[in-house]
């Protein structure tokens, strides 16, 4: 940059974006951290500005100016976060909700709306076990058909209003093209979910999808103390959210919308440092007897990944050889890592998703018995790499105890 440039003449870097986005209004108003609005109603300078704004909103839009009215409508901490969020994931509006779920349960409604009629959603498994439950229930009258990604053209119907995936996928870390099932699409909107990779390693919108999804309680808050979800996307799409967002009453708590952008400034750092560790306890766990497979976007980052991601992330998942009874034996075993459901946080989580987040997904569609999911964090990886080395040690051990007793190896 010469002298003479100033900052409007050349884009922010990743960094500066994720440190500054949604931060616009802070100098006007004289602070510098971010404010908390909590208010749930708001004064309003007249009728006429207040009729007006709340039927605006209502309908999905914005508030005029002295006319936020109610925070089951609009309120600006949350407004300042759904800023920064559609930045960073080069996308014109997000809407913030109280959780991922509220999120895509709105996007369901909305598209349904907009089909005039009963919605066939077309969905590629793997998918987040939430997911592939809500769409699976038929809970607002919709049919679903789950398909291969090679297989998204065979199955469209007229009535189909939607494609759901997720690349990254949650556990398997399965890859999805996303350009491509965009093409196989056609002009059915795609929605990515992106909270695996978050906006850092990965955005959807630059390879044509039309809506990104993410639990935003994950990686982008990042300290386990707060639950929202965001759906990104052009404002055209946005209005609809919004309205039923409005309707039902689902809008993301200022106090967690203060949390979550809080964390945004910290993201391109946690998660480059996380999956630096992550790549150290994958290629540990492909080197270890009792592990069958490995699952980590850095075994395959010249492949699909290489297209889309910028680097292979902190979720990884192994599977045993001894399936569930190996799995319990090594998730009670470890110490450092903490047996807990999400994934994204500053400390390394482990889970067994079989018999948790995607207990209620079909058998067939269900993950490996032996598969155990980590959520890497910000430990020192040699301390980390202890934890696991300890944990596969007692169920080799515990593997030789009934060999010797039974006359066989479980």
């Amino acid at each position: 940059m010469s002298d003479s440039q100033g900052l409007d003449e050349y884009p922010l870097g990743l960094e500066s974006t994720a440190v500054h986005a949604g931060r616009g209004d802070l100098n006007d108003l004289g602070v510098h951290a971010l404010p908390i609005d909590l208010s749930t109603t708001n004064p309003l300078p007249g009728i006429d500005v207040g009729g007006d704004s709340y039927e605006a909103m209502a309908l999905g839009g914005h508030p005029t100016p002295g006319g936020m009215v109610y925070a089951r409508l609009w309120n600006p901490t949350v407004a300042r976060f759904e800023e920064a969020l559609a930045e960073l994931e080069h996308a014109e509006a997000s809407v913030a909700f109280a959780s991922g779920m509220a999120a895509l349960t709105a996007l369901l409604l909305a598209r349904q709306q907009e089909c005039g009629g009963a919605l066939h959603v077309v969905a590629i498994r793997p998918l987040y076990g939430g997911t592939d439950h809500l769409l699976s229930s038929g809970l607002f009258g919709h049919t679903v058909t789950y398909c291969a990604p090679h297989e998204v053209a065979e199955v469209m119907r007229d009535d189909t209003g939607l494609v759901v995936l997720e690349t990254p996928a949650n556990p398997t870390l399965d890859e999805v093209d996303i350009a491509a099932v965009v093409r196989a699409a056609g002009s059915i909107p795609v929605v990515v979910d992106n909270t695996v990779a978050t906006p850092i390693l990965q955005n959807p919108i630059d390879h044509g999808a039309a809506y990104v999804l993410h639990s935003a309680t994950k990686s982008i808050g990042g300290h386990g103390d707060a639950v929202g979800g965001v759906i990104v996307c052009a404002e055209e799409r946005a209005r609809g959210i919004r309205r039923v967002r409005a309707i039902t009453g689902g809008i993301l708590h200022p106090l967690a919308a203060y949390l979550l952008h809080r964390g945004l400034p910290t993201l391109p750092v946690r998660v480059r440092a996380q999956q630096e560790t992550a790549v150290l306890l994958a290629e540990f766990l492909r080197g270890q007897p009792e592990v069958l497979a490995v699952h980590h976007p850095a075994m395959s980052l010249q492949g699909v990944g290489g297209k889309q991601l910028r680097g292979p992330g902190s979720l990884l998942s192994f599977e045993l050889g001894g399936g569930f009874a190996a799995a319990e034996q090594v998730v009670s075993r470890l110490r450092l890592a903490t047996h807990a459901v999400s994934l994204g946080g500053i400390d390394t989580l482990v889970q067994h998703p079989a018999s948790l987040t995607h207990r209620p997904v079909p058998p067939e569609a269900r993950p490996h018995a032996g598969l155990i999911r980590v959520s890497v964090g910000l430990e020192t990886g040699r301390d980390l790499l202890a934890d696991f080395s300890a944990a596969l040690a007692h169920l080799r051990s515990a593997n030789l105890a009934l060999s010797t007793v039974g006359g066989a190896t479980s």
